[in-house]
């Protein structure tokens, strides 16, 4: 597959989820990014927004198989992972695999079940594999977590640990719509009856597991320059130097912002990686990675904010 092969397949797969997604152009985008990259996904937005129906959209196109996992306070790893049964016609215990053992995982409302329950995906997110009492079970090589959590409540919740969130490649905030994509809404689903599938609005697989393999492969021809890589460190060292961030970026943000970017070359057809690659996707790949100082909070500062301000000071190779 050549990279304007790649391109072609990212340009079909967000016209079949505009069938039924009305804007979030720019989550679709990190999407796509993200599934070349390999990476996680955390998804942030109000109630109603579309995370889960946009998810399930995504996965339709990409023709994977798609679980999806509610989380709740009384979710525990079994529920998750699976386990062991004993089977009493043949006196051996069976394997009973969870709903982690599918190609793209919906983590929907992460943030509502306990941490030793979100732990249960530490592994999986990180190695793509299982272990059920000491025996190792891989998932499959494409496994993708989209997790959604809401910003607006907080009882009830327990926000996800560092180590956890580290395992995402992109934390995205899901806006509400604008005016005239809230109407378009409202005309394309106000008079339909029942939840939205996505079968029933058109959409549907075009592309295939081997066309995945294929575009993955695509990225061995997107070379990063030397001069991208020090940009990239910088960039990330940065963080961990400003006075208003508590607790900055590690190296493995460093490499997972470079193959991002390669990602997002790959996506536009291109053979190398440019700065404003970088940039681009510099705020999604950091925002959940840094800590505030109690000043800055205190300041009401915004992790956003600071980001704009170190790509804006971090020269750029030209």
């Amino acid at each position: 597959m050549t990279l304007d092969d790649v391109r072609a397949m990212a340009g079909a797969i967000r016209a079949e989820v505009g069938k039924a997604i009305v804007g979030q152009d720019g989550i679709v985008d990190h999407l796509l990014v993200a599934l070349l990259a390999e990476g996680h996904v955390l998804l942030e937005g109000p109630p109603g927004t579309a995370k889960t129906f946009l998810a399930q959209c995504f996965a339709t196109t990409l023709g994977l198989d798609f679980g999806r996992i509610q989380f709740t306070p009384d979710l525990l790893p079994g529920d998750i992972l699976g386990s062991n049964l004993f089977n009493f016609q043949t006196s051996q215990f069976t394997l009973t695999r969870g709903p982690i053992f599918c190609d793209l995982l919906l983590a929907d409302e992460i943030n509502r079940t306990p941490p030793k329950t979100q732990a249960a995906l530490l592994e999986a997110m990180q190695e793509r594999r299982v272990t059920l009492d000491g025996e190792t079970h891989a998932l499959p090589s494409r496994f993708m977590v989209v997790a959604t959590q809401n910003p607006i409540e907080n009882q009830g919740v327990y926000p996800l640990p560092e180590a956890q969130l580290d395992r995402f490649l992109f934390k995205l905030l899901v806006q509400y719509p604008s005016l005239e994509e809230e109407a378009k809404i409202v005309t394309r689903f106000g008079q339909r009856h029942g939840p939205s599938r996505a079968a029933d609005l058109g959409v549907g697989a075009v592309v295939n597991a081997a066309r995945l393999e294929a575009a993955s492969a695509a990225l061995g021809q997107v070379t990063v320059a030397q001069e991208i890589v020090d940009y990239v460190v910088r960039l990330v060292r940065a963080t961990r130097e400003h006075g208003e961030i508590a607790s900055g970026a590690s190296p493995r943000a460093a490499v997972l912002l470079a193959g991002a970017a390669r990602a997002r070359a790959a996506l536009e057809g291109r053979d190398y990686v440019i700065p404003d690659d970088v940039k681009a996707l510099a705020t999604s790949v950091l925002r959940h990675r840094l800590t505030l100082s109690p000043a800055a909070e205190i300041e009401g500062r915004a992790i956003e904010a600071l980001v704009a301000e170190l790509v804006d000071s971090t020269e750029a190779p030209r």
